[in-house]
């Protein structure tokens, strides 16, 4: 019963944190006399003239959900911090470029399995994270300020 209720805590907790850093900034993007922001130039496919997605840290700014292993991941960046909240844990750092973007982030629990990732791939819909302790998250871009869709319940007390 501790259990349940401290990893619905920490559920709360990290949703709390990413609508917040999501949903709470302005869009304060230049755009180009064509009309386009800087976002969607740094979230085009490769060969576009705005060049390779994955390469751009600022692409990786909003909000990803998606599932690994039948268990629900969600980051949030903004600014350049980043949250990253899974069933069982909350976990907050930094995006850096390191000559490939990167996530270095310090998990609440202490566990390392998602503390250092690389962004395999970005295209402005869908990112791909490779975790150095071996998970691949492969996270869809939600809307700013909306808590994405399949999430576990909460745990009744």
């Amino acid at each position: 019963m501790r259990k349940v209720v401290r990893t619905g805590a920490v559920i709360i907790a990290g949703l709390v944190t990413a609508a917040a850093l999501t949903g709470c900034s302005s869009d304060g993007r230049k755009s180009d006399p064509d009309g386009s922001s800087d976002a969607a130039k740094s979230s085009r496919a490769p060969g576009d003239d705005g060049g390779d997605p994955k390469a751009d840290a600022a692409a990786l700014e909003g909000g990803w959900a998606g599932k690994t292993d039948g268990k629900a991941v969600v980051l949030s960046v903004a600014s350049g911090k980043a949250v990253l909240v899974t069933e069982q844990r909350a976990c907050t750092g930094t995006v850096k470029d390191m000559g490939k973007v990167m996530l270095a982030l310090k998990c609440a629990d202490g566990d390392t399995d998602r503390t250092m990732g690389s962004i395999e791939s970005n295209d402005g819909r869908t990112v791909v994270v490779s975790w150095d302790g071996g998970t691949k998250d492969t996270l869809a871009k939600t809307e700013p300020g909306a808590i994405p869709s399949g999430l576990p319940d909460l745990p009744t007390p």
